[in-house]
């Protein structure tokens, strides 16, 4: 095909069909994909729907809130798990000379 014998409304014609032919085919890709996946599991004697749930089935971490290790001894609600970058309380706290030590939960 050669675009540059095309007029600008073939050409913008080409334009808005290309999308609609690319998601198409991506789709039709996909179906092809995942029935190769299942005859492939099938020839090794599991359902692809098995060898999903075992993958699904592993525990995972425990995402739990790491423990305070600063607390502000006149307003508790400062806290500080000691993780990341100072806080500015902590920084105000050392800058009038007292310890990280005296913070300690």
């Amino acid at each position: 095909m050669d675009l540059s014998t095309m007029s600008i409304s073939q050409l913008r014609d080409l334009q808005q069909q290309i999308p609609v032919e690319i998601k198409r085919r991506e789709a039709e890709e996909k179906v092809n994909a995942l029935n190769e996946l299942r005859a492939f599991a099938k020839s090794r004697g599991y359902a692809i729907e098995d060898l999903l749930a075992v993958r699904e089935a592993k525990p995972k971490a425990a995402g739990g809130k790491v423990k305070v290790k600063y607390r502000h001894p006149d307003n508790t609600d400062l806290e500080w798990t000691g993780r990341g970058r100072k806080p500015k309380w902590v920084e105000a706290w050392l800058a009038d000379g007292k310890t990280m030590e005296s913070l300690l939960v």
